[in-house]
């Protein structure tokens, strides 16, 4: 038996093998990775590595043994068809006959376009009859502490979220979840609805990095369209920026608020502050 990560070199996908790895013996962990020298550390540390590719349904093949816990990551190329990428590795675990498919989906409130792709992964794996935990991950604190530059040059967090709330919370404690149900028992057809402890709005955040950095950061709050042009203006790609910008619209209408409890629940500890994801990612 064996617990198998997707998407292994990712953000997330990192986190949950070297979480893994505090848990449970290497040799217990596959990593599927894309390009393996990417993880050549892992593989030197007795990590499994498996080669394959979304896009590529034959690298999948014999991947997958009964009794396998295999943790889905989402992948991110929007253009590629995420859902049909998605039951290549459904398909894989069904003929395998895994003990467990976990997937990391978005919250079950979430309407905006980015949430498509995970409902209809969702709506696959329960079709599969495969035992499944959904885990559906609310925002990262990173996807904001990870783009700090262009905040601090115009000292202005510029968004289209009005005075909406977003429950974000670290990758590692994301990851920490998924550990618990890759390694625990019991968690056979949960559903989990995965959000830091403390809702915050961007009129906080700009507040907080104001004390951080000692710079006045203004909350600078623009219309979705206006949102959506400054993206593209950046250089993103316009579906994305659209993408990005109807997230926002989602935050206004209060659909980034996770209140479960199940985050911290499953991980047995509170989630990290916003406060201390902002300390790290100036001082890196």
């Amino acid at each position: 038996m064996s617990i198998v990560v997707t998407g292994a070199t990712g953000h997330l996908g990192r986190h949950v093998v070297e979480q893994l790895l505090e848990k449970v013996p290497a040799d217990q962990v596959t990593a599927v990775v894309r390009t393996p020298e990417k993880v050549a550390d892992l593989a030197e540390r007795g990590v499994k590595i498996a080669t394959a590719d979304y896009n590529a349904p034959e690298t999948f093949d014999g991947l997958f043994a009964a009794g396998d816990k295999v943790l889905l990551i989402s992948g991110n190329e929007f253009d590629k068809g995420r859902v049909g990428q998605h039951q290549v590795v459904i398909n894989a675990a069904k003929a395998a006959d895994v003990a467990l498919l976990a997937y990391t989906s978005a919250p079950g409130t979430l309407t905006a376009a980015l949430a498509d792709d995970h409902r209809g992964t969702e709506k696959a794996l329960l079709e599969s009859g495969l035992p499944y935990a959904l885990l559906r991950n609310g925002w990262y604190h990173e996807n904001y502490t990870e783009n700090l530059a262009p905040v601090l040059e115009y000292n202005a967090v510029t968004h289209a979220a009005g005075e909406g709330r977003v429950s974000s919370a670290s990758r590692a404690d994301y990851a920490a979840a998924a550990v618990a149900v890759l390694t625990g028992e019991g968690h056979e057809n949960q559903t989990y609805e995965l959000g830091g402890d403390v809702a915050w709005s961007f009129a906080e955040y700009a507040a907080e990095l104001s004390r951080q950095t000692g710079k006045e950061i203004a909350d600078n709050a623009v219309s979705v369209e206006a949102f959506a042009g400054i993206l593209t203006g950046a250089g993103l790609p316009e579906p994305l920026a659209a993408i990005l910008a109807g997230v926002d619209a989602s935050v206004e209408k209060g659909e980034l608020v996770v209140d479960s409890g199940d985050l911290s629940r499953l991980t047995g500890r509170p989630t990290t502050p916003l406060a201390d994801a902002i300390a790290a990612a100036l001082k890196g």
